[in-house]
C-alpha cells in the first residue's frame, strides 16, 4: 500500500540558476501521478530531490510523518527504502545477468537467504513478463526488456513509492503502450504511490490519476487528469495538445516579442480534443484509487469535448464504467 507524499514550498537551485521554486503538491497514496514539462524544467531534478539524492534549498517533503528534506544522510538511508526508482535507461549492471541485477538490492540491503531471494526475484520477473530471460545480460536484450528488468529491480524491496524517470525514453510507441499497461497493472496489484516523469503526451492523457506541469521555474498546475485535459490555461493547453501556439517555444519559453506577434495574428488556441478513457487494468476490474470517468468534470460544471471517454472499440466509458464497477464490487472480473 502506498503512502501520501506532501511537497510544501520546495525550491532548488544550482548556484545562481533557479531550477524551480515554491513547488507545492500532494501525491495521493496509491495513485498514479505524472509530472510533465518542457525539456530543461527540472523534472528529473525533482525526482532526485524527492528521494533525497539532492537537497532542496528550502521547503519540506513530508512522507509518512517524516520531513525528508531535513534528514541527515544516515537517516535518509532508511527512508529511501520506501522508494523504488526506474531510471531512464534501466541502470542495469552490464556484467550481471537480469536475475543478479534484480537480486542486487535484496543482497545489498537485506539478510534474506538465497532461497528467499530467488522466490522474490522470480515473482518480480514473472510480474514484468521476463520469465525465461533471467540468464541474459542487459546487452543481449531490447530496450523495452531492459526497462521491464529495471522495473522488476525497483519492486523487489516492496517500496511504497515508485518513481519513474522517463520510462518511455528510447521506446517506440508500441512498446511504450505495453509499458504503460504494465505500469497500470502493477499499480492495481501493489497499490503503491507512483510518480512518472514523461514527455509522452499519450501516456499523460491515458495513464495517470493526477497530472502536474512544470514551466518557467514553477509548478503551473497539479490536479486530477480531467482538470488538466480540460484546462484553458495557455501553457497547459499548449503542452497537453502538442501545439506550437502558446507560451512554450523552442528554448523552453517564448520571449515577449514572440508572444506579442502571436497575439497580433489572433491565433485561435484551438478546440480541445476529446478526453480519452483512462487505461484500465488488463486483468479486468478497477484500481482502488481510480476515479469514475467524468467525475471531476461533473463536480466542476465542465462539459467535456464531444467524443470524450469513447475508446478505440467505440465503447462509451461513461456507460461502461458503472457496469464494470458493479461487477467488480460483486467479485466478478
Amino acid at each position: 500500500m502506498g503512502v501520501e507524499v506532501v511537497v510544501d514550498g520546495l525550491t532548488k537551485s544550482f548556484g545562481r540558476q533557479v531550477i524551480w521554486e515554491d513547488v507545492s503538491l500532494t501525491l495521493p497514496a496509491g495513485e498514479i501521478s505524472v509530472l510533465l514539462g518542457p525539456s530543461g524544467t527540472g523534472k528529473s531534478v525533482f525526482l532526485k530531490t524527492l528521494v533525497g539524492l539532492l537537497r532542496p534549498d528550502r521547503g519540506h517533503i513530508w512522507i509518512d510523518g517524516h520531513d525528508l528534506a531535513t534528514y541527515k544522510e544516515n537517516t535518509l538511508y532508511e527512508l529511501r527504502r520506501l522508494f523504488g526508482v526506474l531510471f531512464q535507461d534501466g541502470a542495469l549492471f552490464g556484467s550481471l545477468n537480469l536475475y543478479d541485477n534484480i537480486a542486487f538490492p535484496l543482497r545489498e540491503h537485506t539478510r534474506k537467504s538465497e532461497t528467499q531471494i530467488r522466490q522474490i526475484v522470480m515473482e518480480k520477473i514473472d510480474l514484468v513478463g521476463l520469465l525465461g530471460a533471467e540468464s541474459k545480460l542487459p546487452g543481449e536484450i531490447s530496450g523495452g526488456m531492459r526497462k521491464r528488468a529495471g522495473l522488476a529491480r525497483a519492486l523487489v524491496l516492496e517500496p511504497e513509492i515508485i518513481l519513474f524517470d522517463e520510462p518511455d525514453s528510447g521506446l517506440d510507441p508500441v512498446r511504450t503502450a505495453f509499458l504503460n499497461q504494465l505500469i497500470v497493472d502493477i499499480n492495481a496489484d501493489i497499490e503503491a504511490t507512483f510518480l512518472i516523469v514523461t514527455h509522452d503526451i499519450n501516456t499523460a492523457r491515458t495513464v495517470p490519476d493526477d497530472i502536474g506541469l512544470l514551466f518557467r521555474r514553477e509548478l503551473v498546475m497539479f490536479g486530477p487528469r480531467e482538470m488538466l485535459l480540460s484546462s484553458d490555461e495557455p501553457v497547459v493547453r499548449q503542452f497537453m495538445n502538442a501545439r506550437r501556439h502558446g507560451p512554450i517555444g523552442m528554448s523552453e519559453e517564448k520571449d515577449v516579442s514572440e508572444l506579442e506577434a502571436e497575439a497580433r495574428m489572433g491565433h485561435d488556441p484551438g478546440v480541445l480534443p476529446p478526453i480519452p478513457p483512462q487505461l484500465m487494468p488488463s486483468g479486468g476490474g478497477i484500481r482502488r484509487t481510480q476515479r469514475p470517468p467524468g467525475e471531476w468534470l461533473a463536480a466542476n460544471g465542465v462539459t467535456p469535448p464531444e467524443g470524450s471517454f469513447v475508446d478505440e472499440q467505440g465503447r462509451d466509458w461513461l456507460r461502461e464504467y458503472p457496469r464494470l464497477l458493479k461487477a467488480h464490487l460483486h467479485g466478478v472480473t
